[in-house]
């Protein structure tokens, strides 16, 4: 079966641009004492704000998952496979290389804590190290939620999102007038799972059978809802979270985020057949493809270059270092980019080793297994998910200590999502269908 090169752009092209937006908004200032901070520039110099509306493309990021998804399962479900062992390949996928990622990360920060690091900058720098992680509870949510999720798609197509939408709209609304405590958590999963559950519409063709109005209608509608939200409605432009901004964007999902996924989605949908007449030419795909493979090691390692560059050449004061924001700040934006990238690159080159081994291990947990124990799945899909929110709000060294509780429900929930899997039985695959790799 042919892969859709296009869906595999996608999540290439959303993997670079939250790599180059983190980048970007990233400034360093070193002081007269050689302490180096970080100011939020988005919250420092409000106009950047705007900058948000070109990098925040996770939108597009769940809607590929979705397209990826509904075609995996739908395969899995044919072959004789339960949900249990679908949701189980996917989560395994996911947590090995988040798994060794935060053990490295954590080691670093028990050995940094040991030797007297200043509790405030191994907070920061601990931030800064998990500050990605908000995309991977929601995803292992959508993920486990994806065989109902895709039932009902099979039963009602279009309705679905539609209901999504209006339920996160009602959601927000008690957020934003009545304040309602916790109600906002729900938003985490509704507007995510909007262009996740369109990406079952879009491979199905429900989005694109026959017309182009549908797509453009999303596209239209969704940013001038947009437009109107962040105007004379209540919400900000920026589609990333500002420290003391209310109400937000993203601190839950907001109904003006939702707008500019719907847009997103129906601008995607509209330049498909250009994009895939361009990714026909085997030059431009030769250099898609390694992104796209390298996508998770991408995504988890992005920001350890930033620290790389900090100590060689911030903390001896080696780096120029003209007002924060100044125009002479922005030039320097450039060469900072590409120091950074050649950084990465090395970084990903000296990881390899590493995948090799992961790839290994996840073969010993092949993607057709079924657990004889899916509780032991579930429980630790839930500690899983649960260590990984408070990484993602807290970061690897909240307080400059080592965060013990969600450092040992990581290693317990993703030993017991292995175990589930080391202990299947086996499903056979119809010859010639590989499943299609998680996102």
């Amino acid at each position: 079966m042919n892969r859709d090169r296009y869906v595999d752009f996608l999540r290439a092209w959303a993997i670079v641009l939250v790599v180059l937006g983190h980048w970007l908004i990233t400034g360093l200032v070193r002081g007269p004492d050689g302490e180096i901070t970080a100011p939020e520039l988005l919250a420092t110099i409000p106009w950047t704000q705007w900058l948000t509306l070109g990098f925040q493309i996770m939108p597009l990021f769940f809607l590929a998952g979705g397209h990826a998804a509904g075609g995996s399962w739908s395969r899995a479900r044919a072959a004789g496979g339960t949900a249990a062992g679908w949701v189980g390949q996917r989560a395994v996928r996911l947590l090995l290389p988040t798994a060794v990622y935060s053990g490295l990360m954590l080691l670093a920060v028990a050995v940094c804590s040991a030797a007297g690091v200043d509790p405030a900058t191994l907070a920061l720098v601990g931030w800064a190290m998990a500050m990605q992680f908000w995309f991977l509870p929601v995803y292992l949510i959508l993920s486990a939620l994806t065989p109902p999720l895709h039932a009902a798609h099979r039963r009602w197509g279009l309705r679905v999102p539609v209901a999504m939408c209006a339920a996160a709209l009602v959601t927000d609304l008690l957020v934003v007038a009545v304040h309602a405590p916790y109600v906002g958590l729900l938003n985490y999963v509704l507007v995510w799972a909007v262009p996740y559950q369109l990406g079952f519409c879009w491979r199905d063709g429900l989005l694109t059978a026959g017309s182009r109005w549908l797509p453009a209608g999303m596209a239209l509608g969704g940013g001038l809802s947009f437009w109107a939200l962040v105007g004379p409605g209540p919400f900000p432009v920026s589609l990333i979270l500002v420290t003391g901004q209310t109400p937000s964007n993203t601190n839950p999902p907001s109904a003006a985020m939702l707008a500019w996924a719907v847009a997103q989605v129906g601008l995607c949908l509209l330049v498909a057949p250009a994009a895939r007449r361009f990714l026909d030419r085997e030059r431009v795909w030769r250099a898609v493809r390694p992104v796209g493979g390298a996508s998770m090691t991408l995504y988890l390692w992005h920001m350890l270059p930033v620290l790389i560059v900090a100590a060689a050449l911030y903390l001896p004061g080696l780096a120029p270092e003209p007002a924060f924001g100044s125009a002479a700040w922005w030039w320097l934006r450039v060469p900072w980019l590409l120091v950074l990238g050649v950084v990465l690159a090395g970084a990903v080159a000296g990881l390899r080793p590493l995948e090799g081994l992961l790839a290994a291990l996840y073969e010993r947990n092949r993607p057709q297994a079924d657990p004889r124990r899916p509780l032991l799945l579930w429980i630790g899909l839930a500690a899983s998910v649960g260590a990984l929110t408070r990484f993602a709000t807290q970061g690897f060294a909240y307080g400059g200590r080592f965060p013990v509780l969600p450092a040992a429900g990581l290693a317990v929930g993703a030993g017991l999502v292995m175990l589930a899997q080391r202990m299947g039985v086996r499903y056979a695959e119809k010859p010639g269908e590989a499943l299609e790799e998680a996102a």
